[in-house]
């Protein structure tokens, strides 16, 4: 800790003599905060990206998978932690939220007595947290310090907390977001709410007040651009199943006109078994065809009123949402709810230290939640549970990878905070959280993927969760062996044997489960043919596919 901090803390943290809290004392503390006042002009940069279409959570329906990570990690480390006035830039401006952490975390690393220690750590969690706060909204503004933007991503406050080799892991891991998937540090996240390219995250705390018109004009807003979205790839998807058939088509026909020389002088052979059967096989083409030509034009129909209800909507927001205020509130309400996240994925027992130390960073670089690492992880989970990030529109299945925000935190488990956006069912990304400093990433990764796998399947059965679906046959099963605890913790941790140790062979769930995860939640069609060789049980779920297709109501 540098001893020389302490003589100039009060000009290095921007405290004033204590004038400006004996006023706001005065006055009760019920003023609420004026944002503008606060934090000036944050330089967002929302009417650039505006004026450029540019939308974050924009899904595009013809990706199939996630794109590859060409590079995990820099050649060389940054030198931004070699810096020696990091803690002073970090810390610079943040009031008396910073001189506060400035003292506790004195008195926390000087501590012998173990009980000291506790009272100042518990201190220090508080306190941080209050800071973090304040300092999220300085990482925002493109000009922000970078130890600002460091302390929000990684939770590094004093580089020497760490060992050299510690810090030379994160500084290889690759800052700037270069692969288009929608994983986020924290820093970027809050950046893009700033921006407005994303939507708040849902909260219960925060209700619009009635006569609220530009909370139900957003909500307008939402829910036509959803519908839009989802069925402009519906129309994609049509369009290119009409294709494949008439690529088919062309196949055939050439195939049908195509005659070898008979043994007579210019004598054409007769048509072959093969040449009939495709015939016969044309009219069945031509038949698809027509079909799906004709859910294209239904769709394009929809397709024009979603772009009329959209329009109509936008004109009516007006000038909605324009006001600079509203982006400072939106991010200090998105920030508090990542704290909430961070809970989450720390849980009541874990270890919700906010700040990096040598003690509790373990491990190497490929034990980090980075970007690219949880990309790679997501990637090899879809190889496995092909329909892991797909949710049924208008009985076609579209492939909607969430918003992943990866936090920097200690916590195990992963989590889902919203398996949609509420106002946008159709189209919409979910939202899951990874800590980036888990005991065993893999499993991190894999929770938050169950926790969405449920959620999504819980949403979609809706009053009849318990009933039907995936999560009705969960529970139906989970009742019937009178299980006690939460149904989904359980169903989570059957999701991480499913994933890990049945795609490989290993028996390890109940028959009934694994009947049920087959069922609605397919392995992909290579593992099926890789599995139904290893053991008669898979040999017979795969024949219940086989009969589930030929029959009416598969």
């Amino acid at each position: 800790m540098p001893d020389h901090m302490d003589s100039e803390i009060a000009s290095l943290l921007g405290v004033d003599d204590g004038s400006s809290k004996a006023a706001n004392s005065a006055q009760g503390g019920q003023i609420p905060p004026d944002f503008e006042q606060l934090f000036g002009d944050l330089d967002l940069g929302k009417k650039e990206d505006q004026a450029q279409g540019k939308t974050e959570g924009a899904v595009d329906f013809s990706k199939k998978s996630f794109a590859p990570v060409a590079k995990l990690q820099e050649d060389q480390p940054a030198t931004f932690f070699a810096d020696p006035d990091y803690y002073k830039k970090a810390l610079n401006g943040e009031g008396e939220e910073a001189q506060r952490v400035h003292e506790l975390l004195g008195k926390f690393l000087k501590a012998s007595d173990p009980k000291d220690k506790g009272i100042y750590r518990q201190q220090l969690i508080t306190a941080f947290g209050y800071l973090l706060s304040k300092e999220a909204l300085h990482s925002v503004p493109s000009q922000a310090p970078l130890p600002k933007q460091l302390l929000v991503r990684f939770g590094v406050l004093l580089p020497s907390l760490l060992t050299q080799e510690q810090l030379d892991i994160l500084s290889r891991i690759v800052f700037k977001k270069n692969i288009d998937e929608p994983v986020y540090y924290a820093d970027e996240w809050v950046k893009a709410v700033a921006r407005g390219q994303i939507n708040q995250s849902a909260t219960d705390e925060i209700k619009p007040q009635a006569g609220d018109d530009k909370a139900h004009y957003n909500a307008l807003i939402q829910r036509a651009t959803g519908k839009r979205d989802a069925t402009e790839g519906i129309l994609k998807s049509k369009a290119e199943e009409r294709r494949s058939y008439e690529n088919l088509l062309k196949e055939k026909v050439g195939q049908i006109c195509q005659h070898d020389m008979g043994s007579g002088a210019g004598r054409e052979m007769l048509y072959s078994d093969a040449q009939k059967k495709a015939m016969s096989e044309v009219n069945e083409l031509m038949r698809r065809m027509l079909a799906a030509d004709k859910e294209m034009g239904i769709n394009i129909g929809d397709l024009e009123k979603a772009n009329e209800e959209l329009k109509s909507a936008m004109t009516k927001a007006g000038e909605f949402g324009q006001d600079a205020k509203a982006d400072f509130q939106a991010v200090a309400q998105e920030f508090e709810t990542i704290k909430q996240m961070t809970k989450l994925c720390v849980g009541r027992q874990g270890n919700h230290f906010p700040i990096l130390t040598r003690e509790y960073f373990h491990g190497s670089l490929k034990d980090v939640a980075t970007r690219e690492n949880v990309i790679r992880i997501l990637a090899w989970i879809e190889s496995i549970d092909c329909e892991a990030f797909c949710r049924s529109y208008k009985n076609t299945l579209n492939r909607i990878v969430p918003f992943t925000i990866l936090l920097p935190c200690y916590g195990d488990s992963g989590i889902c905070w919203e398996p949609f956006d509420r106002f946008n069912r159709a189209s919409s990304r979910g939202r899951i959280a990874v800590p980036m400093y888990p005991k065993d990433l893999i499993s991190a990764v894999l929770s938050a993927v169950a926790d969405l796998r449920w959620q999504v399947a819980k949403e979609k059965a809706s009053y009849y969760w318990m009933e039907e679906g995936l999560t009705g046959n969960y529970y139906q099963w989970f009742t019937a062996h009178k299980m006690k605890g939460d149904v989904r913790e359980y169903f989570m941790a059957d999701y991480l044997i499913w994933i890990t140790k049945e795609s490989e062979g290993i028996q390890k769930l109940d028959k009934d489960i694994r009947q049920i995860f087959w069922q609605y939640m397919p392995f992909s069609k290579a593992i099926k043919e890789k599995l139904k060789g290893r053991s008669y049980i898979y040999q017979e779920l795969y024949q219940k596919d086989i009969n589930r297709s030929l029959s009416d109501g598969y």
